[in-house]
């Protein structure tokens, strides 16, 4: 019988086994944690629902649906309250709200582009200017701020890029590469020259294909928490997946497959799939491909915190207005951003309570996770009061700490990513997944923990093992 190991038991490695198991195939998950899920993680405060990690996914990208249908949990997906959505930027002391038909900072619309206070009249000239701006197709990467900043200038990297992708990645546009982060951006542009008309292109050919068809959410979750994921996907597994709580100490080949070395014994693996972070996947490899494990090792990752603050209704003068706020770099100190939890889902906030999730580290501030809770709450608070007017004191905290957890598609990522696929597919039995390779959501994971096995089950077929 074929022995498959997997090293990860976040949601990339967990769908690897899931669809292996589907497939007929045994393995075996190492996972260094006391648990599974990575970091997908709900926890449940007096009758509140918290995310200690994502709180959705987006309705876009079909693998998350995929595998929550076939899992029998259709009935626990729900929606964003879309109805309610408005966001806040804080822009000079204020809380701005985003202008309507923004597609993330690509403007649609022209009456809310022009009253808003966002944006500078020179900026949103500037916007309106981009719709004549004919095709400049680019060979080379570049990074988000150079490509959005060409189209709509300095002030919507800003005020739009910035705490948009900060509040995705954890990162910096200045660094972060637009071929492997904004792909769908930067062909809209190479094909139509203006972005915005490249975006009214795309929306209007949707909706010609979908003519009757209400717009799906934004983002999507379940009832009780992504921890429902986790929890069907495990118990799914009967007994073809067994669970070892243990590290990958080091990783050789060993005749034609592998062997790990897990509590100072080694266990042979004839396929071994890598779903761990880069970063720990990288000294594992080192035997087996020391170019390999470099480039893996070369990945960016940024560390991220989130801090959850329960409060009763009743301290607050009127409920909280949209989904919450993004804090551009500019206007930082320590917030990234906050999410107004009981309004962006329902099933999440019994009434009578209010839930503040906010966002803290990021690639600028990953020594925020090394400091002790009270200061944490103490900061989160104090700028909570002055940029929201919250005073009241929370029922309950919750702080969550996400070490490297997010991975950073860097200017050159693309090029990096072409030759760690190369160097993996060179190595019969290896294979890769994980948010280091080609995205870093829910959905994209899935996908490629799904990939990972597909591979494994049509190699095994053909060599009848």
């Amino acid at each position: 019988m074929l022995k498959i190991v997997i090293i990860g038991g976040g949601i990339s490695g967990l769908s690897a086994a899931y669809y292996l198991a589907k497939g007929g195939a045994a393995s075996t998950i190492l996972e260094s944690r006391p648990r599974l899920g990575g970091v997908i993680q709900t926890d449940f405060v007096e009758g509140c629902t918290i995310e200690a990690g994502p709180d959705s996914f987006l309705s876009a990208k079909p693998a998350a649906l995929e595998l929550i249908r076939e899992l029998g949990l259709a009935d626990q997906v729900i929606g964003s309250n879309d109805h309610l959505r408005k966001t806040y930027i804080r822009k000079g002391g204020r809380l701005i709200p985003m202008p309507d038909g923004l597609m993330m900072m690509v403007p649609t619309r022209i009456l809310p582009l022009l009253t808003t206070g966002l944006l500078s009249w020179g900026t949103k000239i500037r916007m309106g200017m981009e719709l004549l701006r004919a095709p400049k197709p680019r060979a080379d990467d570049e990074s988000v701020a150079e490509f959005i900043e060409e189209h709509y200038g300095a002030e919507a990297v800003d005020y739009l890029a910035d705490p948009l992708l900060s509040g995705i990645y954890g990162g910096n546009p200045s660094v972060l590469s637009v071929t492997a982060v904004l792909p769908r951006f930067v062909e809209l542009a190479n094909r139509h020259g203006s972005l915005t008309r490249g975006v009214l292109a795309e929306r209007a050919r949707a909706a010609h294909a979908r003519p009757n068809s209400p717009p799906a959410p934004l983002f999507r979750t379940l009832k009780g928490g992504l921890g429902q994921l986790v929890d069907a996907i495990t118990a799914s597994f009967g007994g073809k997946v067994e669970v070892r709580q243990s590290r990958a100490e080091a990783v050789e080949r060993f005749g034609a497959g592998f062997r790990v070395r897990i509590d100072g014994d080694w266990l042979a693996a004839d396929r071994l799939a890598i779903a761990c972070e880069a970063h720990s996947g990288s000294p594992l490899l080192s035997a087996v491909d020391a170019r390999l494990a470099g480039l893996l090792g070369a990945v960016p990752y940024s560390s991220s915190m989130t801090v959850a603050l329960g409060y009763d209704a009743a301290d607050f003068g009127r409920p909280p207005d949209g989904f919450g706020f993004l804090i551009p770099r500019k206007e930082r100190r320590r917030l990234i951003a906050c999410t107004w939890v009981g309004t962006k889902f329902p099933y999440r906030v019994p009434e009578g309570k209010v839930v503040a999730r906010c966002f803290l580290g990021g690639t600028d501030d990953a020594a925020v996770l090394t400091e002790p809770d009270e200061a944490i709450v103490a900061s989160v608070l104090s700028e909570l009061r002055e940029i929201a007017g919250v005073r009241a004191q929370p029922r309950f905290t919750r702080i969550s700490r996400w070490p490297r957890s997010m991975a950073q598609y860097t200017v050159g990522h693309p090029r990096r990513l072409a030759e760690i696929e190369a160097r993996t597919a060179a190595i019969p039995g290896l294979f890769l997944a994980g948010n280091a390779y080609t995205g870093i959501g829910i959905p994209d994971c899935i996908r490629m923990g799904r990939a990972a096995a597909e591979k494994i089950l049509k190699g095994a077929v053909q060599t009848g093992g």
